[in-house]
Protein backbone atom coordinates (compact mmCIF):
# COMPACT_ATOMS: atom_id res chain seq x y z
CA UNK A 1 0.00 0.00 0.00
CA UNK A 2 2.59 2.17 0.55
CA UNK A 3 3.59 2.22 -2.74
CA UNK A 4 0.49 3.01 -4.28
CA UNK A 5 0.11 5.91 -1.42
CA UNK A 6 3.47 7.30 -2.65
CA UNK A 7 2.27 7.11 -6.97
CA UNK A 8 -0.83 8.66 -5.84
CA UNK A 9 1.33 11.41 -4.43
CA UNK A 10 3.60 11.80 -7.19
CA UNK A 11 0.44 12.02 -9.27
CA UNK A 12 -1.33 14.88 -7.44
CA UNK A 13 2.11 17.11 -7.13
CA UNK A 14 2.32 16.73 -11.19
CA UNK A 15 -1.42 17.50 -11.84
CA UNK A 16 -0.49 20.73 -9.49
CA UNK A 17 2.39 21.53 -11.24
CA UNK A 18 0.47 23.80 -13.81
CA UNK A 19 -0.40 26.57 -11.33
CA UNK A 20 0.70 25.51 -7.43
CA UNK A 21 3.98 24.66 -8.24
CA UNK A 22 6.87 26.69 -10.06
CA UNK A 23 7.52 25.59 -13.50
CA UNK A 24 10.70 24.67 -14.87
CA UNK A 25 12.00 28.04 -16.20
CA UNK A 26 14.02 29.40 -19.68
CA UNK A 27 17.45 29.83 -19.27
CA UNK A 28 16.83 34.03 -19.12
CA UNK A 29 14.48 33.81 -16.39
CA UNK A 30 15.73 34.75 -13.25
CA UNK A 31 15.99 31.79 -10.43
CA UNK A 32 13.76 30.93 -8.14
CA UNK A 33 13.44 29.22 -4.61
CA UNK A 34 12.10 26.66 -4.66
CA UNK A 35 9.47 25.23 -1.96
CA UNK A 36 11.19 23.06 0.63
CA UNK A 37 11.30 19.26 -0.26
CA UNK A 38 8.42 17.04 0.44
CA UNK A 39 8.76 14.51 3.30
CA UNK A 40 8.79 10.92 1.95
CA UNK A 41 5.74 9.04 2.60
CA UNK A 42 5.63 6.62 5.53
CA UNK A 43 4.24 3.51 6.26
CA UNK A 44 0.63 3.87 7.43
CA UNK A 45 -0.88 1.80 9.96
CA UNK A 46 -4.21 2.45 8.44
CA UNK A 47 -4.87 1.24 4.92
CA UNK A 48 -7.89 1.31 2.56
CA UNK A 49 -7.39 -0.29 -0.90
CA UNK A 50 -8.04 2.28 -3.46
CA UNK A 51 -10.91 -0.02 -4.82
CA UNK A 52 -12.78 -0.01 -1.21
CA UNK A 53 -12.11 3.07 -0.11
CA UNK A 54 -15.66 4.71 -1.85
CA UNK A 55 -17.77 1.75 -0.81
CA UNK A 56 -16.92 2.02 2.88
CA UNK A 57 -17.47 5.99 2.26
CA UNK A 58 -20.74 5.33 1.14
CA UNK A 59 -21.77 2.74 3.94
CA UNK A 60 -21.13 5.61 6.13
CA UNK A 61 -23.31 7.77 4.10
CA UNK A 62 -26.11 5.12 4.25
CA UNK A 63 -26.12 5.25 7.81
CA UNK A 64 -26.17 8.96 7.88
CA UNK A 65 -28.98 8.81 5.63
CA UNK A 66 -31.16 6.29 7.95
CA UNK A 67 -30.06 8.71 10.93
CA UNK A 68 -31.57 11.71 9.15
CA UNK A 69 -34.82 10.31 8.11
CA UNK A 70 -35.94 8.40 11.17
CA UNK A 71 -36.11 12.04 12.57
CA UNK A 72 -38.55 13.71 10.42
CA UNK A 73 -41.42 11.82 12.13
CA UNK A 74 -40.08 13.61 15.33
CA UNK A 75 -39.70 16.82 14.60
CA UNK A 76 -42.58 19.23 13.34
CA UNK A 77 -41.76 22.19 11.11
CA UNK A 78 -38.79 24.92 11.97
CA UNK A 79 -39.77 28.14 11.64
CA UNK A 80 -38.04 28.44 7.86
CA UNK A 81 -39.01 25.48 6.29
CA UNK A 82 -42.94 27.46 5.38
CA UNK A 83 -40.86 29.76 3.67
CA UNK A 84 -38.71 27.69 1.65
CA UNK A 85 -41.71 25.42 0.29
CA UNK A 86 -43.87 28.82 -0.40
CA UNK A 87 -41.46 30.37 -2.37
CA UNK A 88 -40.49 26.82 -4.16
CA UNK A 89 -43.78 25.70 -5.45
CA UNK A 90 -44.17 29.84 -6.30
CA UNK A 91 -40.75 28.93 -8.86
CA UNK A 92 -41.63 25.47 -10.01
CA UNK A 93 -45.55 26.34 -10.73
CA UNK A 94 -45.83 29.54 -11.90
CA UNK A 95 -42.10 30.31 -13.04
CA UNK A 96 -41.97 33.79 -11.22
CA UNK A 97 -40.13 34.33 -8.02
CA UNK A 98 -41.31 37.11 -6.22
CA UNK A 99 -42.65 35.92 -2.69
CA UNK A 100 -39.47 36.31 -1.20
CA UNK A 101 -36.39 37.17 -2.55
CA UNK A 102 -33.86 37.19 -0.08
CA UNK A 103 -32.60 33.59 -0.32
CA UNK A 104 -32.21 32.11 -4.46
CA UNK A 105 -34.36 29.66 -5.42
CA UNK A 106 -31.76 26.40 -6.03
CA UNK A 107 -32.49 24.73 -2.46
CA UNK A 108 -36.26 25.92 -1.96
CA UNK A 109 -37.42 24.37 -5.70
CA UNK A 110 -35.51 21.50 -4.53
CA UNK A 111 -37.69 21.56 -1.02
CA UNK A 112 -41.10 21.93 -3.36
CA UNK A 113 -40.61 19.27 -6.12
CA UNK A 114 -42.03 16.33 -4.80
CA UNK A 115 -44.88 18.36 -2.87
CA UNK A 116 -45.31 19.49 -6.55
CA UNK A 117 -44.97 16.14 -8.46
CA UNK A 118 -48.01 14.76 -5.84
CA UNK A 119 -50.31 17.05 -6.70
CA UNK A 120 -49.39 20.64 -4.43
CA UNK A 121 -49.99 23.95 -5.92
CA UNK A 122 -49.90 27.50 -4.87
CA UNK A 123 -52.37 28.89 -2.74
CA UNK A 124 -52.35 32.53 -3.25
CA UNK A 125 -52.00 33.65 0.48
CA UNK A 126 -50.50 37.24 0.69
CA UNK A 127 -47.15 36.44 2.26
CA UNK A 128 -44.94 33.77 2.28
CA UNK A 129 -44.87 32.38 6.24
CA UNK A 130 -48.41 31.88 5.40
CA UNK A 131 -48.42 30.39 2.02
CA UNK A 132 -46.19 27.76 3.15
CA UNK A 133 -47.91 26.80 6.26
CA UNK A 134 -51.17 26.63 4.17
CA UNK A 135 -49.38 24.69 1.82
CA UNK A 136 -48.36 22.24 4.38
CA UNK A 137 -51.77 21.45 6.48
CA UNK A 138 -54.46 22.03 3.83
CA UNK A 139 -54.19 18.22 2.12
CA UNK A 140 -55.29 17.30 6.08
CA UNK A 141 -51.49 15.15 5.75
CA UNK A 142 -49.18 17.38 6.53
CA UNK A 143 -46.42 14.78 8.35
CA UNK A 144 -46.60 13.53 4.39
CA UNK A 145 -46.00 17.13 2.31
CA UNK A 146 -43.20 17.63 5.67
CA UNK A 147 -41.27 14.47 4.66
CA UNK A 148 -41.57 15.21 1.01
CA UNK A 149 -39.90 18.30 1.53
CA UNK A 150 -37.24 17.15 3.49
CA UNK A 151 -36.25 14.85 1.13
CA UNK A 152 -35.36 17.83 -1.06
CA UNK A 153 -32.89 17.91 0.96
CA UNK A 154 -30.81 14.97 1.06
CA UNK A 155 -29.00 14.91 -2.24
CA UNK A 156 -27.49 17.94 -1.44
CA UNK A 157 -26.42 15.99 1.96
CA UNK A 158 -24.90 12.90 -0.54
CA UNK A 159 -22.88 15.79 -3.09
CA UNK A 160 -21.49 17.26 0.41
CA UNK A 161 -20.17 13.89 1.22
CA UNK A 162 -19.12 13.30 -2.24
CA UNK A 163 -17.40 16.08 -2.19
CA UNK A 164 -15.67 15.52 1.06
CA UNK A 165 -14.57 12.42 -0.28
CA UNK A 166 -12.95 13.29 -3.95
CA UNK A 167 -11.21 16.26 -2.23
CA UNK A 168 -9.57 14.08 0.19
CA UNK A 169 -8.49 11.16 -2.25
CA UNK A 170 -7.62 13.43 -4.85
CA UNK A 171 -5.02 15.58 -2.44
CA UNK A 172 -4.09 12.91 0.70
CA UNK A 173 -5.13 8.98 -1.02
CA UNK A 174 -8.19 7.00 -0.53
CA UNK A 175 -7.74 6.07 3.45
CA UNK A 176 -7.78 9.71 4.44
CA UNK A 177 -10.79 10.42 1.94
CA UNK A 178 -12.72 7.54 3.22
CA UNK A 179 -12.33 8.64 6.80
CA UNK A 180 -13.01 12.01 6.18
CA UNK A 181 -16.06 11.09 4.89
CA UNK A 182 -16.99 8.37 7.41
CA UNK A 183 -16.03 11.52 9.99
CA UNK A 184 -18.14 14.03 8.11
CA UNK A 185 -21.34 11.96 8.29
CA UNK A 186 -21.02 11.38 12.26
CA UNK A 187 -21.09 15.70 12.87
CA UNK A 188 -24.72 16.15 14.66
CA UNK A 189 -25.03 19.47 13.11
CA UNK A 190 -24.44 18.07 9.70
CA UNK A 191 -26.96 15.78 10.58
CA UNK A 192 -29.55 18.15 12.16
CA UNK A 193 -29.55 20.55 8.87
CA UNK A 194 -28.98 17.99 6.56
CA UNK A 195 -32.79 16.47 7.99
CA UNK A 196 -34.62 20.16 7.55
CA UNK A 197 -36.12 21.31 4.53
CA UNK A 198 -33.88 24.24 4.33
CA UNK A 199 -31.16 26.20 2.36
CA UNK A 200 -27.87 25.24 4.64
CA UNK A 201 -27.37 21.75 3.41
CA UNK A 202 -27.19 22.84 -0.34
CA UNK A 203 -24.80 25.54 0.41
CA UNK A 204 -22.08 23.07 2.07
CA UNK A 205 -22.52 21.13 -0.93
CA UNK A 206 -22.60 23.25 -3.41
CA UNK A 207 -19.58 25.70 -1.85
CA UNK A 208 -17.36 22.85 -1.66
CA UNK A 209 -18.15 21.63 -5.36
CA UNK A 210 -17.52 24.94 -6.41
CA UNK A 211 -13.97 25.61 -5.21
CA UNK A 212 -13.19 22.02 -5.81
CA UNK A 213 -13.71 22.56 -9.73
CA UNK A 214 -12.34 25.45 -8.99
CA UNK A 215 -8.78 23.66 -8.41
CA UNK A 216 -9.17 21.03 -11.04
CA UNK A 217 -9.54 24.24 -13.25
CA UNK A 218 -6.45 25.91 -11.85
CA UNK A 219 -4.47 22.71 -12.45
CA UNK A 220 -5.64 21.92 -15.60
CA UNK A 221 -7.30 24.94 -17.58
CA UNK A 222 -9.15 23.01 -19.83
CA UNK A 223 -12.19 24.24 -21.55
CA UNK A 224 -13.88 21.70 -20.01
CA UNK A 225 -13.30 22.13 -16.32
CA UNK A 226 -13.86 26.12 -16.92
CA UNK A 227 -17.25 25.62 -17.85
CA UNK A 228 -17.86 22.86 -15.05
CA UNK A 229 -16.39 25.40 -12.52
CA UNK A 230 -18.51 28.22 -13.91
CA UNK A 231 -21.94 25.77 -13.39
CA UNK A 232 -20.74 25.13 -10.20
CA UNK A 233 -20.16 28.47 -8.87
CA UNK A 234 -23.39 29.38 -9.91
CA UNK A 235 -24.83 26.76 -8.05
CA UNK A 236 -23.19 27.76 -5.16
CA UNK A 237 -24.38 31.79 -5.56
CA UNK A 238 -28.28 29.72 -6.28
CA UNK A 239 -28.19 28.10 -2.99
CA UNK A 240 -27.26 31.14 -0.69
CA UNK A 241 -26.32 34.63 -1.45
CA UNK A 242 -23.55 33.78 1.12
CA UNK A 243 -21.51 32.02 -1.29
CA UNK A 244 -20.72 35.60 -3.32
CA UNK A 245 -18.45 36.39 -0.56
CA UNK A 246 -17.21 32.99 0.64
CA UNK A 247 -16.38 31.80 -2.36
CA UNK A 248 -13.87 34.77 -3.72
CA UNK A 249 -12.62 35.17 0.22
CA UNK A 250 -11.47 31.22 -0.13
CA UNK A 251 -10.14 31.39 -3.82
CA UNK A 252 -7.55 34.47 -2.65
CA UNK A 253 -7.08 32.88 0.58
CA UNK A 254 -5.98 29.43 -1.68
CA UNK A 255 -3.72 31.94 -3.85
CA UNK A 256 -1.69 33.27 -1.52
CA UNK A 257 -1.24 30.34 0.30
CA UNK A 258 0.11 28.91 -3.46
CA UNK A 259 2.14 32.07 -3.54
CA UNK A 260 3.44 31.79 -0.50
CA UNK A 261 4.76 28.25 -1.35
CA UNK A 262 5.43 28.62 -4.88
CA UNK A 263 7.47 32.14 -5.11
CA UNK A 264 7.01 32.50 -8.16
CA UNK A 265 8.43 35.68 -10.14
CA UNK A 266 6.15 38.38 -12.30
CA UNK A 267 7.41 36.51 -15.33
CA UNK A 268 5.76 33.62 -14.43
CA UNK A 269 2.35 35.10 -12.67
CA UNK A 270 1.84 36.93 -16.16
CA UNK A 271 2.39 33.59 -18.24
CA UNK A 272 0.16 32.42 -15.79
CA UNK A 273 -2.68 35.14 -15.96
CA UNK A 274 -2.59 34.58 -19.59
CA UNK A 275 -2.89 30.99 -20.07
CA UNK A 276 -6.22 31.37 -17.29
CA UNK A 277 -7.32 34.37 -19.02
CA UNK A 278 -10.15 33.07 -21.50
CA UNK A 279 -10.78 30.35 -19.10
CA UNK A 280 -11.56 32.84 -16.92
CA UNK A 281 -14.13 34.23 -19.31
CA UNK A 282 -15.74 31.11 -19.65
CA UNK A 283 -16.18 30.51 -15.81
CA UNK A 284 -17.40 33.67 -15.49
CA UNK A 285 -19.76 33.97 -18.43
CA UNK A 286 -20.86 29.86 -17.77
CA UNK A 287 -21.78 31.12 -14.29
CA UNK A 288 -24.15 34.08 -15.14
CA UNK A 289 -25.87 32.51 -17.99
CA UNK A 290 -26.68 29.90 -15.62
CA UNK A 291 -28.05 32.00 -13.25
CA UNK A 292 -30.07 33.91 -16.06
CA UNK A 293 -31.60 30.54 -16.50
CA UNK A 294 -32.01 29.69 -13.20
CA UNK A 295 -34.45 33.02 -13.41
CA UNK A 296 -35.89 31.80 -16.88
CA UNK A 297 -34.11 34.63 -18.42
CA UNK A 298 -35.82 37.65 -16.35
CA UNK A 299 -35.79 40.76 -17.62
CA UNK A 300 -36.92 44.39 -16.22
CA UNK A 301 -34.69 46.99 -16.69
CA UNK A 302 -31.75 44.23 -16.88
CA UNK A 303 -31.08 40.17 -16.80
CA UNK A 304 -32.62 38.23 -13.48
CA UNK A 305 -33.97 41.22 -11.54
CA UNK A 306 -35.08 38.73 -8.47
CA UNK A 307 -31.73 38.16 -8.62
CA UNK A 308 -30.28 41.25 -7.59
CA UNK A 309 -33.21 42.52 -5.51
CA UNK A 310 -32.32 39.35 -3.59
CA UNK A 311 -29.05 40.60 -2.74
CA UNK A 312 -30.49 43.99 -1.77
CA UNK A 313 -32.72 42.10 0.70
CA UNK A 314 -29.92 40.35 1.88
CA UNK A 315 -27.71 43.00 2.01
CA UNK A 316 -30.22 44.95 3.74
CA UNK A 317 -31.07 42.54 6.62
CA UNK A 318 -27.48 42.07 7.47
CA UNK A 319 -26.94 46.03 7.29
CA UNK A 320 -29.79 46.32 9.92
CA UNK A 321 -29.11 42.81 11.99
CA UNK A 322 -30.96 40.28 13.31
CA UNK A 323 -31.52 39.35 17.05
CA UNK A 324 -29.42 36.91 18.34
CA UNK A 325 -28.27 35.72 22.05
CA UNK A 326 -24.83 34.34 23.08
CA UNK A 327 -23.27 33.66 25.84
CA UNK A 328 -26.34 35.17 28.03
CA UNK A 329 -26.05 38.40 26.00
CA UNK A 330 -28.86 39.35 23.56
CA UNK A 331 -27.48 41.65 20.69
CA UNK A 332 -28.98 42.35 17.15
CA UNK A 333 -25.66 43.14 15.80
CA UNK A 334 -24.36 40.13 16.88
CA UNK A 335 -20.50 39.59 17.76
CA UNK A 336 -17.10 39.34 15.79
CA UNK A 337 -16.75 36.36 17.82
CA UNK A 338 -19.91 34.51 17.70
CA UNK A 339 -19.54 31.52 14.85
CA UNK A 340 -16.19 30.53 16.56
CA UNK A 341 -17.40 30.34 19.93
CA UNK A 342 -20.90 28.62 18.11
CA UNK A 343 -18.48 26.02 16.21
CA UNK A 344 -16.38 25.59 19.65
CA UNK A 345 -19.84 24.76 21.19
CA UNK A 346 -21.70 22.76 18.50
CA UNK A 347 -18.67 20.89 17.24
CA UNK A 348 -17.93 17.39 18.46
CA UNK A 349 -14.75 18.03 21.16
CA UNK A 350 -13.16 14.46 19.72
CA UNK A 351 -13.36 16.54 16.32
CA UNK A 352 -11.97 19.91 17.74
CA UNK A 353 -9.29 17.84 19.17
CA UNK A 354 -8.55 16.25 15.88
CA UNK A 355 -9.23 19.38 13.94
CA UNK A 356 -6.19 21.12 15.94
CA UNK A 357 -4.06 18.69 15.56
CA UNK A 358 -4.40 18.51 11.80
CA UNK A 359 -3.98 22.30 11.56
CA UNK A 360 -0.50 21.46 13.49
CA UNK A 361 0.43 18.95 10.65
CA UNK A 362 -0.81 21.86 8.00
CA UNK A 363 1.96 23.85 9.51
CA UNK A 364 4.83 21.22 9.32
CA UNK A 365 3.78 20.35 5.62
CA UNK A 366 2.97 24.16 4.60
CA UNK A 367 5.77 23.98 1.64
CA UNK A 368 2.89 21.69 -0.01
CA UNK A 369 0.30 23.30 -1.03
CA UNK A 370 -2.59 20.82 -0.79
CA UNK A 371 -2.22 21.02 2.63
CA UNK A 372 -3.25 24.60 2.97
CA UNK A 373 -5.77 24.34 0.63
CA UNK A 374 -8.56 22.87 3.49
CA UNK A 375 -7.80 25.84 5.44
CA UNK A 376 -8.04 28.47 2.92
CA UNK A 377 -11.17 27.35 2.22
CA UNK A 378 -12.39 27.32 5.98
CA UNK A 379 -11.03 30.73 6.61
CA UNK A 380 -12.59 31.36 3.70
CA UNK A 381 -15.78 31.11 5.03
CA UNK A 382 -15.11 32.14 8.29
CA UNK A 383 -13.57 35.27 8.64
CA UNK A 384 -16.23 36.97 6.48
CA UNK A 385 -18.74 35.67 8.41
CA UNK A 386 -17.58 37.03 11.40
CA UNK A 387 -17.72 40.48 9.96
CA UNK A 388 -21.68 39.70 9.41
CA UNK A 389 -24.52 41.38 11.74
CA UNK A 390 -26.39 38.17 11.36
CA UNK A 391 -25.65 35.86 13.68
CA UNK A 392 -28.70 32.84 14.51
CA UNK A 393 -26.84 29.64 13.91
CA UNK A 394 -23.68 27.94 12.99
CA UNK A 395 -25.05 26.67 9.77
CA UNK A 396 -24.29 29.70 8.28
CA UNK A 397 -20.87 28.43 8.35
CA UNK A 398 -21.67 24.82 7.71
CA UNK A 399 -19.40 24.18 5.05
CA UNK A 400 -16.40 24.55 7.04
CA UNK A 401 -17.01 21.18 8.35
CA UNK A 402 -15.83 19.90 4.64
CA UNK A 403 -12.04 21.49 5.73
CA UNK A 404 -12.53 20.18 9.31
CA UNK A 405 -13.10 17.10 8.45
CA UNK A 406 -10.00 16.48 6.09
CA UNK A 407 -7.61 18.14 8.54
CA UNK A 408 -8.92 15.61 11.22
CA UNK A 409 -9.09 12.48 9.17
CA UNK A 410 -5.22 13.94 8.37
CA UNK A 411 -4.71 13.63 12.11
CA UNK A 412 -6.41 10.27 12.46
CA UNK A 413 -3.62 8.78 9.94
CA UNK A 414 -0.68 10.60 11.84
CA UNK A 415 -1.35 9.38 15.17
CA UNK A 416 -2.35 5.91 13.70
CA UNK A 417 0.90 5.66 13.03
CA UNK A 418 2.21 6.32 16.16
CA UNK A 419 -0.51 5.21 19.16
CA UNK A 420 -3.27 3.54 17.20
CA UNK A 421 -5.44 3.52 20.00
CA UNK A 422 -5.96 7.52 20.47
CA UNK A 423 -7.87 8.12 17.08
CA UNK A 424 -9.48 5.43 17.63
CA UNK A 425 -10.44 6.00 20.68
CA UNK A 426 -11.22 9.69 19.67
CA UNK A 427 -13.68 8.65 16.58
CA UNK A 428 -15.79 6.46 19.29
CA UNK A 429 -16.04 9.07 21.49
CA UNK A 430 -17.22 10.95 18.46
CA UNK A 431 -19.67 8.52 17.23
CA UNK A 432 -21.02 7.75 20.39
CA UNK A 433 -21.70 11.65 21.57
CA UNK A 434 -23.76 11.91 18.67
CA UNK A 435 -25.53 8.54 19.10
CA UNK A 436 -26.59 9.34 22.40
CA UNK A 437 -28.31 12.30 21.29
CA UNK A 438 -30.54 10.53 18.55
CA UNK A 439 -32.76 12.40 17.31
CA UNK A 440 -31.93 15.69 18.77
CA UNK A 441 -28.83 16.64 16.69
CA UNK A 442 -30.37 20.17 16.71
CA UNK A 443 -29.86 21.45 20.26
CA UNK A 444 -26.85 18.89 20.41
CA UNK A 445 -23.92 20.58 22.41
CA UNK A 446 -20.15 18.85 22.95
CA UNK A 447 -19.16 18.57 26.73
CA UNK A 448 -17.51 22.01 26.74
CA UNK A 449 -21.06 23.59 27.73
CA UNK A 450 -22.06 22.26 31.22
CA UNK A 451 -24.59 24.95 31.94
CA UNK A 452 -28.09 25.02 30.35
CA UNK A 453 -27.49 25.17 26.83
CA UNK A 454 -29.83 28.23 26.21
CA UNK A 455 -27.43 30.18 28.21
CA UNK A 456 -25.11 29.52 25.09
CA UNK A 457 -27.08 29.50 22.63
CA UNK A 458 -30.77 29.60 21.00
CA UNK A 459 -32.39 29.92 17.46
CA UNK A 460 -31.51 27.38 15.28
CA UNK A 461 -28.67 25.82 17.29
CA UNK A 462 -31.42 24.71 20.22
CA UNK A 463 -34.70 26.06 19.47
CA UNK A 464 -36.09 26.16 16.29
CA UNK A 465 -40.04 25.42 16.94
CA UNK A 466 -38.91 22.10 15.94
CA UNK A 467 -40.26 20.46 19.48
CA UNK A 468 -43.71 21.42 18.96
CA UNK A 469 -45.52 18.08 17.53
CA UNK A 470 -43.84 16.52 21.13
CA UNK A 471 -45.89 19.17 22.89
CA UNK A 472 -49.06 18.68 21.02
CA UNK A 473 -48.56 14.94 22.48
CA UNK A 474 -47.89 16.00 25.85
CA UNK A 475 -50.81 18.48 26.13
CA UNK A 476 -53.29 16.08 24.59
CA UNK A 477 -51.71 13.18 27.38
CA UNK A 478 -52.16 16.27 29.98
CA UNK A 479 -55.95 16.64 28.78
CA UNK A 480 -54.87 20.50 28.20
CA UNK A 481 -57.71 22.58 26.14
CA UNK A 482 -56.10 26.01 26.01
CA UNK A 483 -52.41 26.84 25.76
CA UNK A 484 -50.67 30.40 26.48
CA UNK A 485 -48.10 29.89 24.01
CA UNK A 486 -48.64 32.13 20.79
CA UNK A 487 -46.58 35.93 20.25
CA UNK A 488 -48.26 38.73 19.32
CA UNK A 489 -48.94 39.21 15.47
CA UNK A 490 -47.47 36.08 14.69
CA UNK A 491 -49.13 34.20 11.47
CA UNK A 492 -48.42 30.59 13.00
CA UNK A 493 -50.63 30.69 16.22
CA UNK A 494 -53.31 29.71 13.76
CA UNK A 495 -51.95 26.94 11.82
CA UNK A 496 -50.20 25.51 14.59
CA UNK A 497 -53.54 24.24 16.49
CA UNK A 498 -53.84 22.42 12.81
CA UNK A 499 -50.79 21.04 12.51
CA UNK A 500 -49.33 19.80 14.96
CA UNK A 501 -52.49 19.88 17.21
CA UNK A 502 -51.44 22.66 19.57
CA UNK A 503 -54.93 23.37 21.73
CA UNK A 504 -56.21 26.53 21.50
CA UNK A 505 -53.52 29.03 21.72
CA UNK A 506 -53.13 32.34 23.31
CA UNK A 507 -50.48 35.19 23.11
CA UNK A 508 -47.87 35.12 26.30
CA UNK A 509 -47.99 38.41 27.67
CA UNK A 510 -44.82 38.30 29.86
CA UNK A 511 -45.81 40.87 32.32
CA UNK A 512 -49.42 39.13 32.85
CA UNK A 513 -49.24 35.34 33.95
CA UNK A 514 -52.45 33.28 32.77
CA UNK A 515 -53.68 30.76 34.82
CA UNK A 516 -53.52 27.30 33.02
CA UNK A 517 -50.34 25.82 31.57
CA UNK A 518 -48.21 28.55 29.23
CA UNK A 519 -45.43 27.03 27.01
CA UNK A 520 -42.09 29.23 26.80
CA UNK A 521 -39.73 28.68 24.12
CA UNK A 522 -36.39 29.44 24.65
CA UNK A 523 -35.45 31.34 21.45
CA UNK A 524 -38.65 33.98 21.80
CA UNK A 525 -37.78 34.23 25.26
CA UNK A 526 -33.89 34.58 25.01
CA UNK A 527 -33.74 37.11 21.58
CA UNK A 528 -37.12 39.27 22.43
CA UNK A 529 -38.43 38.04 26.02
CA UNK A 530 -42.22 38.03 24.47
CA UNK A 531 -41.94 41.39 22.90
CA UNK A 532 -40.39 43.37 25.61
CA UNK A 533 -37.41 43.49 23.53
CA UNK A 534 -34.93 43.95 26.74
CA UNK A 535 -36.19 47.34 27.08
CA UNK A 536 -36.74 46.92 30.65
CA UNK A 537 -33.89 45.94 32.19
CA UNK A 538 -35.26 45.88 36.03
CA UNK A 539 -38.59 44.18 35.28
CA UNK A 540 -38.47 39.90 34.83
CA UNK A 541 -41.00 38.52 32.69
CA UNK A 542 -43.55 36.71 35.46
CA UNK A 543 -41.84 33.18 34.12
CA UNK A 544 -38.39 33.66 35.16
CA UNK A 545 -39.74 34.03 38.75
CA UNK A 546 -40.89 30.01 38.49
CA UNK A 547 -40.03 26.43 37.89
CA UNK A 548 -40.92 24.75 34.82
CA UNK A 549 -43.13 21.81 35.57
CA UNK A 550 -41.04 20.18 33.18
CA UNK A 551 -39.42 20.24 29.28
CA UNK A 552 -40.98 19.42 26.22
CA UNK A 553 -37.98 18.65 23.91
CA UNK A 554 -36.13 22.53 24.08
CA UNK A 555 -39.60 23.78 25.51
CA UNK A 556 -40.59 24.81 29.13
CA UNK A 557 -43.81 23.90 30.38
CA UNK A 558 -44.97 25.59 32.97
CA UNK A 559 -48.32 25.42 35.09
CA UNK A 560 -49.99 28.46 37.14
CA UNK A 561 -52.82 27.59 39.54
CA UNK A 562 -55.90 29.09 39.07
Amino acid sequence: MASRHTCHKIEFRKSFGALFLPRKKSAAAAPQPQPAAAPQPVARAISIPPRLALPVALIFVAIAIARIVSTWHVFATTSDEPAHIACGLEYLASHTYRLETQHPPLARAMVALLPYLSGVRPRGKLSFQLEGWDLITYQNHPDLTLTRMRMGVLPFFVLACLVTFFWTRRAFGPTAAAIATALFTLIPTVLAHAGLATTDMALTACLGLAFLTLLRWAESPTTTRAAAAGVSCALAVLSKFTAIGFLPAAVVLALLAWYAVARPSTTHLVELAKERAAGAAVIAATACLAIWAAYFFSWNHGPAPEFFDGISVALRHNRNGHPAWLLGQQSDTGWWYYFPVALAAKTPLALLLLFFFGCALCWKNRARIEWLLPLAFALGILLPAMQANVNIGVRHVLPVYIAICILAALAVEELARKRPVIPALLVLWMAVSGALHHPDYIPYFNELVQGPPDQVLVDSDYDWGQDTKRLAVRLRQLGVKELNYGWLDSPDNHFLETYPGLPHITNVNPLKPVPGWTAIRPTLERIAQYGMQYRYPSVQPWYDYLTPKEHVGTIWLYYVAP
